[in-house]
């Protein structure tokens, strides 16, 4: 969420960096609607102001028992009463108006990032590995199913299209991964480990950044009796759809799309001592997305599901630490595949590639030797205080000063299913088998391949 007073401030910087997001500059547009919300509040408190004067007058007039000045004071009194509540309304459209328009907006990217309108812009920053050279490589779904333990007509059965049933083995290595990073990351990377509610408010989204703009890319629940009261109310008569969305979004909850949402939100409504930044959270929960604008795309296997397993790093910090912040994030989430020993590159994403709440992000891509080519495997971003003032988190500064906005960042640490799709194609080998990673034969009972059941 940007500030206006910022806007007002320097309107220039804050368009280029719309500029520089491929969007048309909005500053004078916004200052407009600040203006005209000054106005209205303006206007409001100067009828309240009259109001109250004119309520002394006519005591004084009374007093002096002129009748006639009273009766004048009096109408004059009615009258403002009468557009006491139509100043009030037009306060509060345009404080929504604005407001709207403000949380419509995306964060400006950080000074560095590189400019550019898509993924062709990105920048490589480094890589890990080589990429192994594998003859006739097969994509993870070929090896999943060829292992009779990846079953996705059985899962599309279930629940349609973007699941699947992973089965003994290669469940186990799917648990197996995700008990080895959240293990990482709680011993090794001192985050804390949190076990978050998968349902969320609309207020935990909007503080994130899902909504408004990806409203559809959330699957919602409705329990069942507020799912009735609905059907009760359109039944009984006449409702607008006005009316009934909002009661939609008022008895709703959101499955998470990532423990981003719960972790960030953790912090919302308070005002946290210096002392306690910086707050870095992990946890390894199911994540839930619509994927609304992915038709077409990878429709076969993992890589894009409406249901999967991620383990999530958020940290939150101070203005002053969080760029030092974003780059410890990143290691954290590279030591994962450095340790599984996956090839992988890290990129800089141009600021036509960065998602809507970052003003900064590191995309890791993993070698996938079925595929031939780098896939992502997570997403590290710094948020600076465009979260923060969503959810009105803040810090008191050890120098006593006036509490301030904090910043949030948020990464993979990593996406589970796709670390098992790259587990199994960079470990695949000709029989049809696979080995387990060194780091993983622990967490799977010493086993240390994966092979066709009979």
């Amino acid at each position: 969420m940007h500030d206006i007073r910022s806007i007002r401030d320097n309107p220039a910087a804050f368009d280029k960096g719309l500029l520089n997001r491929g969007m048309e500059p909005l500053s004078a547009q916004l200052i407009a609607l600040d203006d005209r919300r000054k106005s209205a509040v303006s206007a409001l408190q100067a009828a309240l102001e009259r109001r109250n004067a004119l309520s002394k007058e006519i005591g004084q007039a009374k007093a002096k028992k002129d009748e006639a000045r009273a009766q004048e004071l009096m109408a004059e009194v009615a009258r403002l009463k009468e557009s006491v509540p139509q100043l009030e309304q037009e306060e509060r459209d345009a404080e929504k108006e604005l407001h709207d328009r403000l949380a419509a907006i995306p964060n400006t990217p950080k000074d560095g990032v590189p400019v550019g309108i898509d993924e062709s812009g990105n920048v490589e920053r480094h890589r890990f590995g080589n990429p192994k050279n594998l003859a006739a490589a097969k994509q993870h779904f070929e090896i999943g199913e060829d292992l009779g333990l990846m079953d996705f007509e059985t899962a599309a059965k279930l629940s349609g299209s973007r699941f699947v049933v992973l089965k003994a083995g290669l469940a186990r290595l799917e648990r197996a991964l995700g008990q080895f990073m959240i293990d990482l990351h709680t011993t090794e990377h001192g985050y804390t480990e949190v076990n978050p509610p998968l349902l969320v408010r609309d207020e935990a989204m909007f503080g994130t950044a899902q909504l408004p703009k990806f409203e559809d890319d959330q699957f919602w629940a409705l329990p069942g009796s507020s799912l009735e009261t609905l059907v009760a109310s359109v039944l009984e008569g006449p409702v607008t759809r006005e009316a009934l969305e909002k009661a939609i979004r008022e008895a709703r909850y959101g499955l998470i799309p990532t423990a981003e949402v719960t972790l960030t939100n953790l912090v919302r409504e308070q005002i946290l001592a210096e002392e306690e930044l910086p707050l870095r959270f992990t946890a390894l929960t199911p994540s839930f997305r619509a994927e609304a604008g992915s038709a077409g795309r990878d429709t076969r296997g993992m890589i894009r599901q409406h249901q999967f397993v991620k383990c999530e790093l958020v940290s939150i910090t101070t203005p002053e630490t969080s760029t030092d912040e974003h780059e410890r994030m990143l290691v954290s989430a590279e030591n994962v595949l450095k340790k599984l020993d996956l090839p992988f590159r890290t990129m800089t994403l141009c600021t036509g590639d960065m998602g809507f709440a970052s003003a900064k992000t590191y995309d890791i891509e993993v070698w996938l030797p079925g595929q031939g080519m780098y896939r992502e495997i997570s997403s590290c971003s710094v948020c600076t205080d465009f979260q923060a003032r969503r959810m009105n988190a803040r810090y008191r500064p050890a120098d006593g000063k006036g509490p301030r906005f904090v910043h949030t960042l948020n990464g993979s640490g990593l996406a589970v299913g796709r670390t098992l799709v790259a587990v199994l194609e960079n470990y695949q080998n000709e029989d049809g088998s696979v080995t387990i990673p060194t780091a993983l034969q622990p967490y799977m009972g010493g086993l240390s391949r994966l092979e066709r059941q009979a």
